[in-house]
């Protein structure tokens, strides 16, 4: 029997894994070289902040803590923890993650086992030629019939496709880009979520305190036209008196029902944020309460910071790496494929017989595979890749510049509404002013009851103008705060 040298094999296998190493570190396709840079981007300050009013300070991760509101801090805890569309995000996040695993599993050698126990009983061969002879006249010889023949058999296969042109690497180089483009997507869910949770109370909040307000002002109105009335049977007032304060009455009982109709909305919207049905939250937020406290000062940080932690800006960054790697998994299609396949088994008619080392059969197989000719599809994909990738480049762009045309606008609106806010200030300590004198010049008897409650009702809505007013202001920060990208954990 002639065997091989036992140095043989050494020799070739270390040679093989020479050639593996050299070649592994070979990876076709264009490197990721980061996203291109925008004008306007790299700033120290966004062109449409207010000169007041602004920190330039990092701000905090839950930004809504500043607003010293606990139960809206409980809102959005609980739906960041039970609201449906985020648990669906997070489900694709785990599902880019599995992908991602898959993909590097792809580098690795695949392993099989297979193992049988076969047992079969042939047919007595003799039993049929007997037959035969007798149909043809010829007397029988009965013999008995054979045993069931037992065959067992294990067997493993291995096979490893070699990435020597970086193929498998720049598709696992996609994939993770494309996962952490998912995890960008799950935390922009959460900005959102936040955002929109702190919207909807801020709304609830502001529509109850009017709604107590235009209650006051209605039995007020309703006190008036008692007064008149009165003046009218003494013949003091005119029948076109009593129909204007009437009027006025009317007015103002009908401003109660889309603020009622408001709140019942701005409820059920708060249940379903935070994963429950409507009506869940009715006994707990249905009592007026007073709107959250807005901060002395918001922290803005610059604009190259919102490239950093805006989440739809990570998002298109990561999609544009995944595309550029994609570039580099379709050239190596471009180059042979080499795959190192193995066979070892073993095989015996008893089970004991598997370990004896005559039954052993081995088999090792390098196979190369190399589409030389495939009229062009190779490049045909690359092309494909290097457009996919300049469209990702495009909607980078894009995003970076909404992204910045949002946050400007955020700032510009939470300035404007800031000084709207201030002169409604003013225009409730002026009402606030007359209400007090007016009360003393009825109280000396210069000035009718009527006169008073006119002046009352007119800081009624002085009151009820500020309140919208600080809750739009509060809805602007908000918008800013989303604009900004924070709100993710």
């Amino acid at each position: 029997m002639t065997t091989l040298p036992s140095r043989a094999p050494c020799t070739l296998l270390l040679a093989l894994l020479a050639s593996v190493t050299a070649l592994s570190g070979c990876t076709v396709g264009p490197d990721y070289r980061g996203a291109p840079d925008i004008p306007g981007s790299q700033g120290n300050a966004f062109v449409r902040a207010p000169t007041a009013g602004l920190a330039t300070t990092p701000a905090p991760s839950p930004w809504w803590t500043t607003l010293h509101d606990p139960q809206l801090n409980a809102l959005i805890d609980a739906a960041l923890a039970h609201n449906p569309n985020l648990q669906a995000a997070q489900a694709r996040l785990r599902q880019s993650r599995e992908q991602l695993l898959q993909q590097r599993t792809k580098a690795l050698p695949n392993l099989s086992v297979d193992a049988a126990a076969v047992r079969v009983r042939e047919p007595d061969l003799s039993l049929l030629q007997s037959s035969n002879n007798t149909q043809g006249g010829q007397g029988t010889n009965p013999s008995s019939g054979r045993g069931p023949l037992q065959l067992y058999t294990a067997a493993f296969d291995a096979s490893w496709e070699l990435d020597l042109f970086g193929g498998v690497r720049r598709a696992t180089e996609a994939s993770s880009a494309q996962a952490q483009a998912v995890e960008a997507d799950f935390a922009d869910v959460q900005v959102s979520l936040a955002a929109e949770v702190a919207q909807a109370y801020i709304g609830l909040r502001d529509q109850q305190q009017r709604l107590v307000l235009a209650n006051q002002s209605s039995e007020l109105a309703q006190k008036t036209l008692e007064l008149v009335q009165q003046r009218r049977a003494r013949g003091v007032a005119a029948d076109a008196d009593v129909e204007r304060q009437t009027t006025q009455v009317e007015n103002t009982r009908a401003t109660l029902i889309p603020l009622d109709e408001q709140i019942t909305e701005s409820l059920d919207q708060l249940a379903v944020l935070t994963g429950q049905a409507p009506g869940a939250l009715d006994q707990e937020l249905s009592k007026p309460a007073a709107l959250p406290v807005l901060p002395a000062a918001v922290p803005v940080d610059d604009p190259a910071s919102l490239l950093r932690q805006r989440p739809d800006i990570r998002a298109a960054e990561r999609r544009l790496a995944s595309s550029n790697a994609q570039i580099g998994q379709h050239t190596a299609d471009l180059f042979p494929k080499v795959t190192l396949m193995g066979f070892l088994g073993t095989t015996g008619v008893n089970p004991a017989d598997l370990a004896k080392k005559s039954a052993f059969t081995w088999l090792g197989v390098p196979y190369l595979q190399w589409n030389v000719f495939d009229f062009g599809r190779t490049h045909s994909s690359i092309r494909q890749a290097e457009a996919g990738r300049d469209e990702a480049a495009a909607t980078y762009t894009q995003t970076v510049l909404a992204a910045l045309q949002d946050a400007n606008n955020a700032l510009s609106r939470y300035g404007h509404q800031r000084d709207s806010v201030t002169r409604l200030q003013q225009i409730e300590a002026s009402a606030n002013r007359s209400e007090r004198l007016m009360h003393q010049r009825y109280g000396a008897g210069a000035s009718s009851l009527i006169d008073l409650m006119d002046t009352q009702r007119t800081q009624f809505t002085a009151q009820q103008n500020l309140i919208e007013g600080q809750a739009d202001l509060l809805k602007d920060l908000v918008s800013l705060q989303k604009s900004l990208g924070l709100g993710w954990q």
